[in-house]
């Protein structure tokens, strides 16, 4: 088996191999993966973080040795926290933009390592007790399919990055979500960071947020807004009407 982690900010993860492909996911800097099938143009993945599969471009592939690659997954990762974070490659001096929930692999003394090109760290912030205050921070954040970044972000993305600046390892989409946590039985006995699932005509779920408290949510539609929530789903005062039916909710924390 061959491992693979991101060297740079953002890499797209698309549904198939080619540039036509949606983009299903993101690989932040740092995160690893194992390699599934290599080819001339694309490489086929399946993420360590969360399993998921996909296939990003050959030539933003980076090869990881297996040492390395273990080692990554026994430690806890140093994560970026602020919506960007600056990073200096010391080999040229050269600057890159790192988004929030990037991992700093070997972080040692304001530094981070890969394959012995060593990354700079300027003004990291720890991780924030406030929970909410970490999903509040992406308020207004544009939505986009398959995003995870404060520049674009789809529901479960939202969902998933909040827990993992957190130290929780969430799937990756609304629909694997939500088999993880606990059951809620009723809406009036949610609590804040609590997460709500929602689904369509055919019952597939299509849609999750973070509960506020037992009547607000926030969510990723358009852009990350907070709405209000009954037994009936999401309202949006925006809309006027309801726009997401409730399912289910689940508790994490």
């Amino acid at each position: 088996m061959e491992y693979g982690i991101c060297k740079i900010a953002i890499i797209p993860v698309r549904a198939e191999g080619t540039e036509r492909a949606e983009m299903v996911s993101q690989l932040l800097f740092g995160e690893t993966y194992a390699v599934v099938e290599l080819q001339e143009k694309w490489v086929k993945i399946i993420t360590s973080f969360d399993d998921y599969e996909g296939w990003i471009s050959r030539v933003q592939f980076t090869a990881l040795n297996v040492e390395d690659y273990q080692k990554l997954q026994q430690d806890v990762p140093m994560l970026t926290m602020q919506a960007v974070t600056v990073v200096t490659k010391q080999k040229d001096s050269s600057t890159m933009y790192l988004p929030a929930g990037c991992t700093l692999p070997f972080f040692d003394n304001g530094n981070c390592n890969i394959n012995g090109d060593v990354f700079t760290v300027s003004d990291l912030n720890k991780v924030s007790a406030d929970f909410m205050l970490t999903a509040n921070s992406y308020l207004n954040s544009p939505y986009l399919w398959g995003g995870r970044t404060h520049f674009g972000i789809d529901c479960s993305g939202f969902v998933q990055t909040v827990f993992k600046q957190h130290g929780i390892n969430l799937k990756r989409d609304a629909s694997q979500q939500v088999e993880q946590g606990m059951v809620v039985d009723f809406l009036q006995s949610a609590k804040a960071g609590d997460l709500a699932f929602f689904d369509n005509n055919e019952g597939r779920i299509v849609h999750v947020g973070i509960m506020l408290n037992n009547e607000q949510i926030i969510h990723a539609s358009g852009r990350v807004k907070i709405d209000t929530i009954d037994d009936q789903g999401i309202y949006s005062q925006e809309f006027r009407k309801h726009t997401h039916k409730l399912r289910i909710i689940k508790r994490i924390l």
